[in-house]
């Protein structure tokens, strides 16, 4: 009986461990995009940049909403027109749209301080 309630509990918390992946994207990048939604417009369809690819002798490549989109190819209604690596940017009928990477990170340029001025360099008295 204790080899069963043993065996149960490695296997919950074997299944517990697993469900917890802090690498793990976040649901709502998993979730599929409707249907419906998908006939939109790059906007309304809440499209998602998940990478980009830049070979340097081929084609430049981004997958958006789980598609491969090349360079110059449309995304719905719209054109991915250019590419770096950390944006898309799509143009469409609604005008321009830029697709980030990490839209929820906000980057800040960190400001290093200014050397201090020093003296005279050389040995410092009082010391051998």
């Amino acid at each position: 009986m204790r080899l069963i309630a043993l065996t149960l509990f490695a296997v919950a918390t074997s299944a517990l461990a697993q469900s917890a992946d802090p690498t793990r994207p976040p649901a709502a990048w998993l979730a599929p995009v409707d249907d419906a939604v998908k006939a939109g417009s790059a906007i309304s369809a809440g499209l998602r940049l998940q990478s980009v690819l830049l070979p340097q002798g081929g084609k430049p490549v981004a997958v958006i909403g789980g598609k491969t989109v090349p360079l110059g190819s449309r995304v719905g209604d719209a054109t991915l027109v250019r590419l770096n690596e950390r944006e898309a940017v799509l143009q469409g009928a609604d005008g321009v749209t830029h697709l980030y990477l990490t839209p929820d990170v906000e980057k800040q340029m960190i400001e290093t301080p200014k050397p201090r001025k020093t003296g005279k360099s050389g040995p410092v008295k009082g010391l051998p």
